[in-house]
């Protein structure tokens, strides 16, 4: 008698490949390696069936370390390899990874159209606000001031959030986390894998050499509570300590503004009410910038619609319906002139 087993599950693990992990002592991709290796383990995904795409800097050599299918492709042309690949296998279960510099510089053209295209792969764009791989030169997400190799005196060139810039781009899912949150990242990367269509997860990084600390203000342990307020679609935006600060809308700027709970006359009643589909609240959150106010975390935004790898095989499913194959020969002797459709 043939007795079938069911397959045993795998650990975080046995997704790493047998490749030596060379980023810099204390990097921030360490943990979200890790978080992503948990993530797939979490979902029982099959290595056979998914494809890491990454293009140029530190963030790159991901693909190196997972016991999965990858390409290290060309610098910013990651999301348009990805394209290519989920359109000849949708099957395939595809990630995308680059930095700040990559997908939002000299790529940020192919993250525009893989996000607007709503391709149904997963971009995680690691965020730590420099150059590493080249030395630290400031990058499109650098603070203004950003002293580096490039600036010496400061830098004066206005950043780019990659959030907003995602849903500027009509991305359909757009989330916040970072890299050290070993909590809620892997969590976060399976909504953004169970979400269909395009996922855009902005993992802020710490670059420990170039950058070290950019983010320390709102991540570390002792800031988080008061830096950081967690989006969780119908619940309150609250934050702080004692969860007695929170978002609210100015009805006379309608824009966003900080109150506190217990200080004239305000309830929690007061406080806003997150909606994961209100792209125009999504992008006030996302835009959100300490010190005047906490930084949006979790999902941002998400409302799922007809992904283009799905809309293209139903068009070419509907054509061969209604214009069945022809033998060649049949096609050949069929008259002077063809219609291709």
């Amino acid at each position: 008698m043939n007795v079938q087993t069911a397959p045993e599950k795998l650990k975080p693990n046995d997704y790493a490949s047998d490749q030596e992990v060379r980023w810099c002592p204390g990097c921030g991709d360490y943990a979200i390696v890790n978080a992503v290796k948990k993530a797939l383990a979490n979902m029982g995904a099959d290595p056979k069936n998914t494809v890491f795409v990454s293009g140029i800097g530190c963030a790159a050599r991901f693909p190196y370390y997972m016991a999965t299918y990858g390409f290290h492709t060309i610098h910013g042309r990651a999301p348009a390899v990805a394209t290519g690949v989920k359109l000849s296998n949708p099957n395939l279960d595809v990630w995308v990874i680059g930095g700040d510099g990559d997908m939002l510089s000299i790529g940020g053209n192919h993250t525009l159209h893989v996000l607007r295209r709503n391709i149904d792969v997963q971009v995680l764009l690691f965020n730590n606000e420099i150059y590493g791989l080249t030395k630290g030169q400031y990058s499109p997400t650098s603070k203004v001031g950003t002293r580096s190799p490039s600036t010496p005196s400061g830098s004066v060139d206005a950043p780019v959030s990659a959030c907003v810039y995602a849903l500027g781009c009509n991305a359909r899912f757009v989330a916040r986390s970072h890299d050290t949150n070993a909590k809620v990242l892997p969590g976060l990367l399976q909504e953004a894998k169970e979400h269909k269509g395009a996922s855009f997860v902005e993992i802020l990084q710490n670059c420990i050499v170039y950058n070290d600390g950019v983010y320390s203000s709102f991540t570390d342990k002792a800031n988080a509570a008061e830096g950081q307020v967690i989006c969780e679609n119908g619940k309150p935006l609250l934050f702080g300590k004692e969860q007695n600060k929170g978002i609210k809308v100015n009805q006379n700027s309608m824009q966003l503004e900080v109150i506190t709970i217990g200080e004239n006359n305000i309830t929690e009643d007061d406080v806003l009410v997150h909606d994961e589909t209100n792209r125009p609240l999504a992008l006030m959150l996302a835009g959100m910038q300490p010190p005047n106010f906490p930084v949006a975390m979790g999902v941002i935004f998400r409302d799922p619609g007809v992904a283009f790898n799905d809309a293209v095989y139903d068009q070419i499913d509907k054509i061969k319906e209604e214009k069945p194959a022809i033998p060649v020969n049949e096609l050949m002797h069929k008259g002077k002139t063809w219609t291709v459709v």
